[in-house]
């Protein structure tokens, strides 16, 4: 089952996999494809999980993996260079994505 900590990877995941910037709409959409098994079986958090995404990103910019985007909504999510290149593990997952999403070179 997912947890909302769970979110960091996968923000972080489709960042990487997008080249490291895209719109919300594109991180949530590559979340999806990504991880639509985990997010259905995911409980109550299958009705929140895409707020739980924005939660994940703000995570994110207060830790140096993305950058701030400055109060502007529209503007783009873009990893930094801590983001693009830290080990997903040390984005506070549990073991168990650890083990089952973690792909080489991410």
């Amino acid at each position: 089952m997912v947890t909302r900590d769970e979110f960091r990877y996968f923000v972080v995941e489709a960042l990487r996999s997008l080249g490291g910037s895209g719109s919300v709409l594109e991180v949530t959409k590559r979340v999806w494809q990504v991880h639509e098994h985990d997010l259905r079986a995911s409980g109550d958090l299958f009705y929140t999980w895409q707020y739980d995404v924005r939660w994940a990103a703000q995570y994110l910019r207060n830790n140096g993996y993305m950058r701030a985007v400055d109060g502007d909504r529209r503007a783009p999510w873009q990893l930094t260079e801590l983001g693009r290149t830290a080990n997903l593990a040390e984005i506070s997952v549990s073991s168990k994505l650890k083990t089952k999403h973690q792909h080489p070179g991410l």
